[in-house]
């Protein structure tokens, strides 16, 4: 029986590398992200995409450019979902070649003797987190180019997995602290005035200054001086085992109703450290929602509105109201930001509620 969760990295006997999506599928299927090729069947002209730490040069999607490929030239790496009413890219178990896990890559980093100036970084950022935490070595994994060993040493970054709510929330607090004091080499990569990226550039109802103000306060993306280079590190929140619950089986089908806009308080953020981030909500306002219409959740598949509110916050979103029918015969509504139609129009933000 397959198992797999957000992160995990399938391989297709091409090469091709998928990047697990969430945590509900179709039985025997993972439905996937594609991050890199080989140039064997593939070559990008953006610099920034190409990957030649390993034996053969890799080139990394951006955006949907995976999913694009996939479709012109892969169209068997897809499956129909009647539920959804629309095709999922990821893999069959049997088209899988090799399953590549986070948390076993970094066991093996730590075990085996091999090393180079970025391994020594990793070693050195985890090794300071575990010695002033309760965090162990197994609550973390590593993906992206090293999970793949097709990095390169001047210019990758490290992407880390952490495991479980409770070491989110743990490993939130050690990074704060960590920023606090100047002398141990960590840093907000959002704490100062200038953006590390542009991506907010694209969505039409964040502003620089929400986009930084939210990020900053995130905790899970930093930078470490204490290399010969500035080097980026992400903390991505990924479910432990035990905290996962496949609930694709339970959805008869889906409907996407209309695009809409609603100000509510967050009742529950715990789940929205995750992929898709899940916020139990209670509208206080609404537009182009039926009153008969009770929302209260937001779903959100879009990266940047991860761990954006907290518990108690009032926020905004402008998303897609969808209706869940239920095998059971249950029937509910909900918020969803998500791929597709209208993408850079969907917000999720904090707002003051009481000065609005």
């Amino acid at each position: 029986m397959l198992k797999c969760r957000d992160r995990d990295a399938p391989v297709s006997k091409e090469g091709i590398i998928f990047r697990v999506m969430g945590y509900d599928h179709p039985p025997g299927f993972c439905i996937c992200d594609v991050e890199y090729a080989p140039e064997t069947i593939y070559k990008s002209y953006e610099k920034r995409a190409l990957r030649n730490g390993g034996r053969i040069k890799y080139y990394k999607f951006y955006f949907d450019g995976g999913l694009k490929f996939i479709y012109r030239n892969f169209p068997q790496y897809r499956t129909y979902s009647e539920s959804f009413n629309t095709y999922f890219v990821g893999l069959h178990e049997s088209q899988i070649g090799e399953l590549r896990r986070p948390d076993k890559k970094l066991q093996e980093i730590f075990e085996s003797g091999r090393s180079d100036k970025l391994l020594t970084v990793l070693r050195n950022v985890l090794s300071e987190i575990l010695e002033i935490s309760s965090l162990r070595l197994s609550d973390f994994g590593v993906f992206g180019s090293v999970l793949h060993d097709i990095y390169n040493v001047e210019y990758s970054d490290l992407d880390f997995i952490i495991y479980g709510r409770k070491q989110v929330e743990e490993l939130r607090k050690v990074l704060q602290s960590l920023y606090e004091d100047q002398g141990t080499g960590f840093r907000n990569e959002y704490g100062g005035s200038t953006p590390p990226d542009s991506r907010y550039k694209r969505f039409k109802h964040l502003t620089l200054k929400e986009y930084m103000r939210h990020q900053r306060r995130k905790l899970i993306y930093a930078v470490y001086d204490k290399a010969w280079r500035p080097i980026k590190l992400e903390f991505e929140p990924v479910r432990k085992w035990d905290e996962i619950k496949n609930t694709y089986p339970e959805i008869k089908r889906v409907k996407k109703l209309s695009m809409v806009e609603a100000i509510f308080e967050v009742r529950d953020a715990s789940q929205s450290y995750f992929m898709p981030s899940i916020y139990e909500i209670e509208i206080l306002e609404a537009k182009n929602i039926p009153e008969s219409v009770k929302i209260d959740r937001i779903i959100s598949y879009v990266e940047e509105f991860r761990l954006q509110l907290e518990k108690g916050e009032y926020g905004i979103v402008k998303g897609w109201l969808e209706k869940i029918e239920k095998v059971s015969g249950e029937t509910r509504y909900q918020i969803t930001l998500t791929y597709g139609p209208k993408y850079f129009e969907q917000v999720l933000k904090t707002i003051n509620y009481f000065q609005k």
